[in-house]
């Protein structure tokens, strides 16, 4: 199991570090972040992505209440 875990790692640290490699551009470009931050479109992007972790967040911690109840009836019956 031990091997597994280090080989999950290594797989996920490796797709971190093609992201890296991708997100690179061309300076003769311009940066979509300033297109995005000209029109104030960036703040619905960070909106958007704060609303999708909190969202993940409230749903882990009510799987995590089931699973507890879950466990407590097991454990009595």
């Amino acid at each position: 199991m031990d091997k597994l875990k280090r080989i999950g790692l290594l797989i996920v640290f490796c797709m971190f570090s093609m992201l890296t490699f991708a997100q690179q551009m061309d300076t003769a470009h311009e940066d979509p972040t300033d297109f995005m931050r000209s029109n104030g479109k960036i703040y619905v992007v960070v909106v958007c992505a704060a609303v999708i972790v909190a969202g993940l967040f409230i749903y882990l911690t009510n799987l995590d209440r089931k699973i507890s109840k879950l466990e407590k009836q097991t454990k009595k019956g």
